[in-house]
This record gives structure tokens, C-alpha cells and sequence, in this order.
């Protein structure tokens, strides 16, 4: 049995997750429930699908590590896959992500989180256990912003999970390990690239969370993942993160910056046979910026059960309002394909003009840029920006060429 054949297994099922291990059944995860299904997988023949997905350029890197992250579409399925070393042998962690474009609607998520995206500059934290759908939530913010408004995105992931296609806005992905060596490199290069809004796929140490917060206060929206069971969890972890001399300086750094902090949890809901994302939100009020400067984040809770008329949720009142809603998205049984899009949506050579020369949100400029010079042939050609896996000649293409 090979990995396209598990993996389309583990989707018609249903799974979120495939676990292989030498020696042992595949595991999927199903609703949240993790169960064994079929025969023990040889640790040969693991070990040859792990060179195989890896590939010669990168089984030495891997072979040093003892780990590998990457993002492949596994018969149709788009995958994060984590390929490690175990005492059995060579194990697999692999994650199928939705087969369709992540929305604020579709995700089943309450329409008031398109009104964060609105804002120019600032600290977008969403946070939760691993699993609990944080990618999916920010994959949906992102597409938020592409829907409405012309800004510029730079996303740094590890690895790319969700791919966008450039609809009002321009979108730049860099996967980590691929397309740069680090979060640190990425966000150093992102202050010198002129995005508007920047996505960190994960603040994982001290040094990430620093520049984070630095792109935050220095003009830029900035939307970053951290792992924590509330949002109070989720503030007292990027501050405790530092060493004790400094924390009062980014604690002062993160009351100056925040714009809000999603918590969420999924939760399966029996009548409609899926997982719901439940959350928790916090709004960055003045009441809410002096407790984090202070520290005093066990008064955090009194505020969200309070803050309803600043946009505050709490886990029960989500619960509440989710138990309430009438109109679910349902995902089709049938994948698309993946970055699939209208063809009407896509950015074509005669709107780059006005996109280029228009001015920033939130930076004001009222000398008009100077017309862009942009080659035509006797068709019409549009530009489509498709994101393809290794193949970086590819990556701007005209269609016909």
C-alpha cells in the first residue's frame, strides 16, 4: 500500500489526520477520534515512501534533522506532512487540509471577524491547541482581505498550506526551508519588501516574536498563530516568552499593538456531521491594553464576559449564538481542485495600472504614480500567479505562451 492510496483512504473517511509508524496500522483521526485501520506497515517500506516524498535534494538535510516538513498534493488532497525519525523507525504525520478555499463563511466563523481585517496597522493573534483549525482561521482572514481591499501580503509559513490566488490584493508565499532559511530571515526581508499586511504562520521563539511585534508597530497588519487554550493564555505566553528583565517593556510593546485575540476549539455538532470552530475573542479596548501593560491577565476574563458591546465573545456566548444559527456552510463531498478560482476573478494586465498607483491604506499620498508601461500583444493576456510546487520558472506565466 502506497501513500496515495492512504491518504485517499484517510479522506473518503472523512479524516482530518494520517499517522503512519513502522511496525503499526495507520492511524486516522475522524472527528476528533483517533482509530487503527488495515494491516502493520512495514518499516522498509516506510522508509522508501519517506525518500520518495523527501526526494535526493533534500534527504540529506533530512538525514541530518531527523525531521522534514513539507505541503504536497497527495491524489488530489492537499497535505502538510511532518516525516520523522522514531525508535521504530521512520514515522509520518500527515494533515489533510480542506479541499476548498478557507472563508470567514465557509469555515462556519462569525461574520463580525471580517470587521479585524479593516484595520491598517497592528497585531492580529489567533491562538489554540494544535489541530483546532488556527491555519484554517487565518487562511480565511487572508482571503478576507484579497475579496475587499488592494493591499500588498506577504505570508511566511512552514509549510504553505493554503495557496491564494491574487484577487483585489497581491500575494507573495514563502515557505520556510524552501523559499527562505528562517522566520527570522523572512521578517527581516519582509520589512524591506513594502507589504501592507504580513502573516506569520507560527511564532514559535523569542527572537520571531520580536520582529513580529516590531512589523506590528511599524505600520503593518500583522497576523500571527500561537498555541494556547484561551486568549489570556495566549498574551501571558508571547510575554512570558522573554527573559523577566524585559517582559514589561513587551508587555508594554504588545497593549500598543494588539487589535484583537482569536481563541478557537472545534467542536463536532451531531446534526450536521462537522466540526465547528468555537471561539473565544478578545478586542484590544483601553481597559484590555492597561491589564496586558500591567500583567493582571486573570482580570482579562471579566472583560471578555463584559465587552459584548466592543465585539467581545466569550466561549459560552459563541456557544450560545452557534446553537442559535440556522444557515451552515457544508462542505461538498466533491474536492475542488486546488487554487481553483472564476476565471473572472483573476488579475489581469488592464487593472494593475490603478492597483500599482494607488495609494496604501493608511498612507496618504496625493501625487499620483505615473501610468505602468505594460506590454501588449494583438490578444488580450492576463497575468495568473499561480503558486506550483518546485517549479519557481513557472510561477509567472502567460497563458498561450
Amino acid at each position: 500500500m502506497d501513500l496515495e492510496t492512504l491518504v485517499s483512504s484517510a479522506a473518503s473517511n472523512g479524516a482530518s489526520d494520517l499517522h503512519l509508524e513502522s511496525g503499526l496500522p495507520a492511524a486516522v483521526r475522524v472527528r476528533g477520534s483517533l482509530r487503527t485501520v488495515g494491516e502493520p506497515i512495514p518499516s522498509k517500506q516506510l522508509y522508501e515512501m519517506a525518500q520518495a516524498v523527501i526526494g535526493e535534494e533534500h534527504w540529506p538535510h533530512f538525514l541530518e534533522r531527523r525531521s522534514f516538513d513539507l505541503s504536497r498534493t497527495i491524489h488530489g488532497v492537499r497535505c502538510r506532512l511532518n516525516i520523522f525519525q522514531t525508535s521504530r523507525g521512520v514515522g509520518f504525520a500527515v494533515r489533510l487540509l480542506a479541499s476548498f478555499q478557507a472563508t470567514i463563511e465557509k469555515l462556519n466563523l462569525h461574520p463580525d471577524l471580517k470587521k479585524l481585517v479593516s484595520a491598517t496597522h497592528g497585531l492580529i493573534l489567533v491562538s489554540g491547541a494544535t489541530g483546532s483549525g488556527k491555519s484554517s482561521t487565518l487562511a480565511a482572514l487572508i482571503q478576507e482581505i484579497n475579496l475587499t481591499d488592494t493591499r500588498h501580503i506577504v505570508t511566511i509559513e512552514s509549510p504553505i498550506e493554503y495557496t491564494f490566488r491574487p484577487r483585489r490584493s497581491y500575494i507573495r508565499q514563502r515557505e520556510v526551508g524552501r523559499d527562505t532559511p528562517s522566520f527570522e530571515q523572512a521578517l527581516l526581508d519582509a520589512l524591506r519588501e513594502d507589504p501592507d499586511v504580513l502573516m506569520v504562520g507560527e511564532m514559535r521563539d523569542p527572537e520571531t516574536m520580536r520582529l513580529t511585534l516590531s512589523a506590528s508597530e511599524t505600520g503593518h497588519l500583522v497576523l500571527a498563530s500561537v498555541h494556547s487554550s484561551t486568549c489570556a493564555e495566549a498574551l501571558q505566553r508571547v510575554i512570558g516568552a522573554f527573559p523577566a528583565e524585559i517582559q514589561s517593556s513587551i508587555a508594554a510593546q504588545v497593549s500598543d499593538s494588539l487589535v484583537a485575540v482569536i481563541s478557537q476549539r472545534l467542536r463536532f455538532r451531531q446534526e450536521l456531521s462537522i466540526r465547528v470552530p468555537e471561539c473565544e475573542i478578545l478586542m484590544a479596548t483601553h481597559a484590555v491594553k492597561n491589564f496586558i501593560r500591567n500583567r493582571d491577565f486573570f482580570k482579562i476574563a471579566s472583560s471578555l464576559e463584559t465587552g459584548a458591546e466592543h465585539g467581545m465573545w466569550s466561549f459560552q456566548r459563541y456557544r450560545t449564538w452557534l446553537d442559535n444559527r440556522s444557515n451552515w456552510s457544508i462542505p461538498d463531498q466533491a474536492p475542488e481542485p486546488p487554487d481553483s478560482e472564476p476565471s473572472e476573478t483573476r488579475v489581469s494586465t488592464s487593472v494593475l495600472p490603478a492597483f500599482l498607483s494607488a495609494s496604501k491604506p493608511g498612507r496618504p499620498d496625493k501625487t499620483p504614480a505615473p501610468p505602468l508601461h505594460v506590454p501588449t500583444r494583438n490578444a488580450p493576456t492576463r497575468i495568473e500567479i499561480e503558486p506550483l510546487e518546485g517549479e519557481f520558472g513557472k510561477i509567472l506565466k502567460r497563458p498561450g505562451e
